[in-house]
């Protein structure tokens, strides 16, 4: 993998000058930085100063802190029940969807006689986590009586389900719950939250719903979120070298199961990498490559460790052992996005990136 650290702060300055300047930003720097190397995304990321980092698990913040990261760490998923005090110890704020988390964390608080701090979510719509926002009445009072102690409220917050899709009004249905939620709290509280609904697409599509905090994703690691959407710079490459050039007479069968049958004389150009360095199995016999700037066909089922590809119509002798392939990104004029391989993969390019194993070396330009 080859990553472009200023390809990742002009995409971070491109979501600055989207919200504007008093909006916060806060990068969503889950599962090892989309797969990137949190270490490496979060040194890129800090002279663009952000507000803190949204992450998904306490390991991942502790992470943070092991890195001398003292920006504000916000975890955007119910924590496990044992996890909490480790939480509260690390300085993480945690998001709370139930009235029960958020006597774990008053408990913890206590035990370890230091301030918490949480967000509150709300939900709207996505339903796998949140306050219902129908229900504000309910749960608000016991939210706000449950944080005059030790804990402190400090944002609230919900997250839009389809926000990449123009043509729906969801997001239009999922701000206005929102909101009225927030009315709803608005009476109980003096002081006001950092409030915050926008990811990528959200905050492309509506920038002036920024509020407090925006939470961009995948659109600063260079992954498109809808066309017509203000578009990222490509920030991840993946490469691998040919290990194998032969030719191969008709008839001749490829892969696991015999998927593919030479069709003529073909040559063959085998790559060392496959499945098990993350790259979908689904782009056998129909995925591609790029060879010396040419697009390719990747032929038969991907295995483990290797790929092959059809190079018969690549110039004789062109091709040899050791040259580089491209899987994703650009090679000359051609270019192979996340979003390609995610469409033949039938996946979404956050899978894409975050499934890129530790096999392959991360190399930091």
């Amino acid at each position: 993998m080859e990553l472009s650290a200023p390809a990742l702060r002009r995409n971070m300055i491109r979501v600055r000058e989207l919200v504007g300047s008093d909006v916060g930003i806060l990068p969503v720097v889950k599962a090892d930085g989309y797969g990137l190397g949190v270490a490496e995304v979060v040194a890129a990321l800090e002279p663009c100063e952000p507000w803190g980092y949204a992450i998904e698990t306490v390991a991942e913040g502790r992470r943070l802190r092991s890195l001398g990261v003292r920006r504000p760490a916000l975890i955007l998923a119910p924590v496990p029940p044992g996890e909490v005090e480790a939480a509260v110890a690390a300085e993480l704020r945690l998001a709370i969807s139930s009235i029960e988390a958020l006597e774990r964390v008053n408990e913890a608080a206590a035990a370890l006689a230091r301030e918490a701090i949480i967000h509150v979510e709300i939900d709207t719509g996505i339903g796998r986590a949140g306050f219902d926002w129908r229900q504000v009445g309910h749960w608000g009072p016991e939210v706000d009586r449950l944080t005059n102690g030790r804990v402190r409220w400090e944002g609230v917050y919900s997250h839009f389900f389809s926000a990449s899709d123009v043509e729906s009004n969801a997001m239009d249905i999922q701000g206005d719950r929102f909101k009225e939620a927030l009315r709803g709290l608005s009476g109980q509280r003096d002081g006001r939250w950092i409030e915050h609904i926008c990811n990528s697409p959200g905050l492309l599509r509506r920038p002036d719903l920024g509020l407090g905090l925006v939470r961009p994703g995948i659109f600063i690691y260079g992954g498109r979120t809808w066309p017509g959407l203000p578009e990222p710079e490509p920030v991840v490459r993946v490469r691998a070298r040919v290990v194998l050039v032969r030719e191969v007479p008709d008839g001749t069968t490829l892969g696991y199961g015999a998927t593919y049958r030479a069709r003529g004389k073909e040559r063959w150009a085998t790559l060392g990498i496959g499945y098990g360095d993350g790259i979908p199995r689904a782009l056998g016999n129909g995925g591609a490559a790029l060879v010396q700037g040419r697009r390719v066909p990747i032929i038969g089922r991907i295995s483990m460790g290797v790929t092959v590809v059809d190079i018969t119509e690549l110039p004789e002798s062109s091709v040899k052992s050791g040259d580089e392939v491209t899987i994703v990104g650009e090679d000359g004029s051609e270019h192979i996005s996340l979003e390609e391989v995610a469409r033949i993969s039938g996946s979404i390019s956050h899978e894409v990136l975050t499934r890129l194993s530790p096999r392959l070396p991360r190399v930091w330009l």
